[in-house]
């Protein structure tokens, strides 16, 4: 009965000891600008606030979503976003924007009311799917106000990415991509109204 007693208490302190293993390490990511983004045109040194984004509720967390299969969706609770991904969009927004515009005066919060007229912009965005190995999905609604006050441009951009490359890091820079083609659709639109 002792060494049973003794035995027992051993592969105790064994599965104790075992279950003290190292857990996989969380690794973060975030978006960033496209650095190959430059100003075809004239530069413009346009004031710009890019308002708040939103975004759906289902990427609206730490985690990496990515599209399963169908309606099936995973979340990677070790591949994890390094900010807010609502954050992260707005500031690629505005400093793809920056770079589209040749324009330092791109910003993600209000400057005050000591600065030249602000074009605003907001940014909807109602997709934003993750396939690994495959492709990246951004779908947003988005409206420009020109400082003149005139009626708000809208316009909608649908953006599919392939990725190229296996891992998160493929599919975030894919997501990058997909962000850089948007804010161009933007900046047209705002091309297109100081033409008018």
């Amino acid at each position: 009965m002792k060494h049973a007693l003794s035995f027992l208490t051993l592969i105790l302190a064994a599965g104790a000891l075992g279950g003290c293993g190292s857990s996989p390490v969380a690794r973060f990511y975030t978006l960033k600008p496209d650095a190959t983004l430059t100003s075809g045109e004239s530069s413009m040194p346009l004031h710009v606030v890019v308002n708040p984004v939103t975004i759906p509720d289902l990427v609206d967390r730490p985690q990496i979503v990515t599209r399963v299969a169908g309606n099936r969706v995973s979340l990677d609770e070790f591949d994890r976003w390094a900010e807010p991904l609502k954050s992260d969009i707005a500031r690629v927004i505005a400093a793809d924007l920056g770079a589209l515009l040749g324009s330092e005066h791109v910003s993600v919060f209000d400057t005050g009311a000591d600065v030249p007229p602000v074009w605003r912009v907001r940014v909807d965005v109602m997709r934003f799917d993750s396939a690994p190995g495959d492709a990246v999905t951004v779908e947003a609604q988005w409206t420009v106000w020109s400082p003149k006050k005139s009626a708000p441009v809208t316009g909608r951009s649908l953006e599919h990415e392939s990725v190229q490359g296996q891992g998160y890091d493929a599919l975030v820079a894919a997501h990058d991509r997909a962000l850089a083609a948007v804010s161009r659709d933007i900046e047209s639109a705002i091309r297109t109204s100081l033409a008018q």
